[in-house]
């Protein structure tokens, strides 16, 4: 048994059995590995990004890790951006990125680099193997690492030669971090500040917007008169028919600093006070009230749903019913084919227990009034604004779902980053249906363009935010990865496509042509 296989073994062993890959030479030995050992679901992706997307999609919806296989430290540096996207959505990633054997890099060979300088950004934990009888427990520890509460990516750096030599064997699987129970004074602490009867907003993120933590959120509201909401862009938030309806922050500054206007308690579970995505000229960068007190019901890494249920036994809250959505869906629209009609016949025709991964920016206007009441659903957000996430954490979502219908709502130009995935859906025949709003433009840089304060742009500054020249052409583009395309103009048009792609199997792509 050498390095590659012993580690293959272990996380197999460790629950580890999918693996989104885009292998080079330095990791021909761990390619060679899966052919040894039973039970490790290998998928290519055709760019690193989409690599690390397709396994920050897969960890929020299965709650464990997916491996990633990536090539030295430029491989690694080409998937960065989607995991921003994930550390920002404390996703369990385990990544495994190959480098130089350990005497070849004292040669400066090209593609030598400081692949931990590159790893640190992020990652929670960060481990290079120095001999392949470590390889094995060291993977060991990257998967614990991985879930370490509220979860986090670890990156596994393996020299050529420890995945060639000879190892001794797998490593047996550690324990997983649990998270901590919240400390009963943090409890009577909310409790009395909600007995107060001061404006209170509870903020709530990660496993609390799950049904047990949104129905004990919506008990502790109902009793005390409390708000409930959640950020701008949560990693996963359980909606629809049948789910607690909470409030969600908006996203601009000025929007955020009016949302919390009058706010004078802010109970945070598992979430952070709300701050500006940017910084703007005469705009507030922190958005909470002045005098607002803060109090932290839950940390990240401590267990938010067992803070909110027993909040909400301490309040006397546990036969409260709460305000829950029943299903309601909004009618076939009429008129023009837009970012607000589009979203109601989503509404509409969306199945029960589909999955969003949500990257419409500036078309997903209305999406979240049409979806409110919409069949029950788990809606995925780009939780580190770093656009290129939504194709390919649709198809981890996929992979880790394949009973659930996947649907990814995507920017035309967000699109562009990593279209690749599209290629891995058809080849994995995975249930996605992608829909492309096609504005022709990075729309919402038009928008930060004046929120900046340049209220004159000239054509070269225009042209800088504009797709067109050529204009993006989505069928032939899927023609060429091989998906089945199609291109709407009207509510009916894309009415029709879109059903037929919710009753369906497989992947679909729709172009809605925005005017």
């Amino acid at each position: 048994m050498n390095g590659a296989e012993s580690l293959v073994r272990t996380l197999v062993a460790c629950g580890v059995t999918t693996c989104f890959a885009n292998p080079g030479t330095s990791e021909m030995h761990f390619v060679a590995a899966v052919d040894e050992v039973e039970g490790m679901r290998t998928i290519l992706g055709l760019f690193e990004g989409a690599v690390t997307g397709m396994a920050d999609g897969y960890g929020r919806m299965a709650e464990s890790p997916a491996a990633t296989l990536l090539h030295l430290g430029p491989g690694l540096a080409n998937g960065l951006a989607n995991l921003h996207n994930a550390r920002r959505a404390a996703t369990p990633i385990v990544n495994i990125v190959g480098n130089h054997a350990t005497y070849h890099e004292q040669y400066d060979p090209p593609l030598a680099s400081d692949v931990e300088g590159f790893a640190r950004p992020v990652s929670g934990w960060i481990h290079t193997s120095p001999s392949p009888l470590d390889v094995a427990s060291d993977a060991a520890r990257a998967v614990q690492a991985s879930l370490q509460p509220p979860g986090q990516i670890a990156t596994l750096i393996l020299p050529a030669d420890t995945a060639w030599l000879e190892a001794e064997r797998a490593a047996v699987p550690l324990p997983t971090p649990a998270p901590v129970p919240v400390a009963d004074l943090a409890v009577s602490q909310a409790a009395q500040a909600l007995a107060s009867g001061k404006n209170t907003l509870i903020l709530i993120r990660g496993a609390a917007l799950k049904e047990d933590g949104l129905r004990a959120a919506a008990q502790v509201a109902a009793k005390t008169g409390a708000r409930v909401a959640c950020d701008t862009f949560a990693p996963r938030w359980q909606r629809g028919a049948g789910r607690a309806l909470i409030e969600q922050i908006p996203y601009f500054a000025e929007q955020i600093v009016d949302y919390m206007s009058g706010v004078e308690q802010l109970i945070l579970v598992g979430a952070k006070p709300p701050v500006s995505f940017f910084a703007y000229p005469g705009k507030a960068s922190w958005c909470t009230p002045e005098g607002c007190r803060i109090l932290h019901l839950a940390h990240p890494h401590e267990d938010g749903v067992g803070a909110l249920q027993a909040l909400a036994e301490a309040i006397g809250a546990t036969k409260e019913r709460g305000s829950f959505a029943a299903l309601q869906l909004p009618d076939l629209p009429t008129g023009q084919l837009n970012a607000i009609t589009a979203a109601q016949v989503i509404g509409r025709l969306l199945p029960e227990q589909a999955i969003f991964s949500d990257e419409a920016s500036t078309s997903g206007i209305g999406l979240n009034q049409a979806t409110a009441s919409a069949a029950p659903h788990d809606r995925l957000a780009l939780t580190g604004g770093s656009i290129g996430q939504g194709i390919p954490v649709a198809t981890g979502a996929a992979v880790a779902c394949p009973d659930r219908k996947v649907v990814c709502l995507q920017g035309d130009g967000g699109a562009m980053y990593t279209l690749q995935a599209l290629w891995t859906q058809v080849r994995e025949n995975l249930d996605v249906t992608t829909v492309i709003f096609a504005n022709n433009s990075y729309a919402i840089l038009n928008v930060e363009l004046m929120r900046v304060g340049v209220e004159h742009p000239g054509p070269k500054a225009l042209s800088m935010l504009d797709l067109h020249n050529p204009t993006l052409d989505w069928l032939a583009l899927g023609a060429g990865i091989g998906i089945e395309a199609s291109r709407a103009k009207t509510i009916e048009e894309f009415a029709d496509q879109f059903g037929r792609a919710m009753r369906e199997h497989g992947p679909r792509l729709i172009e809605v042509v925005l005017v």
